[in-house]
């Protein structure tokens, strides 16, 4: 299973870390784990929601508490099958995001 750092998640999502976790707070359902010497790291669907989370807030104009009911609907509302395709085809882009850059780490 794939893990990303912090620094990951802010070259991803282009926000300061202090706001990723911020979100973390206010967004339960991110769960970031800690490796062996403390540091923060997020798996494939922590992104994925911190993704969505952006987009209901800085697109939609969500609240953050809007934001947070509006994961959670989403999250029990689609089809186990759709879904289960649709985690997949983010993961893939996500692979492609971090895996696909030049060796000089732009994009």
């Amino acid at each position: 299973m794939a893990s990303y750092s912090i620094g990951d998640a802010e070259r991803l999502l282009g926000v300061r870390s202090h706001v990723i976790r911020y979100w973390e707070k206010e967004v339960s359902l991110i769960q970031p784990r800690k490796d062996i010497s403390g540091r923060k790291k997020y798996s494939g669907r922590d992104l994925r929601l911190l993704l969505r989370l952006k987009h209901l807030l800085y697109e939609r104009r969500f609240t953050i508490e809007g934001a947070r009911e509006q994961l959670i609907r989403e999250m029990s509302g689609l089809d186990s099958e759709l879904r289960a395709e649709l985690e997949e085809i983010r993961f893939a882009l996500m692979d492609l995001f971090f895996t696909g850059r030049g060796g000089d780490g732009d994009l």
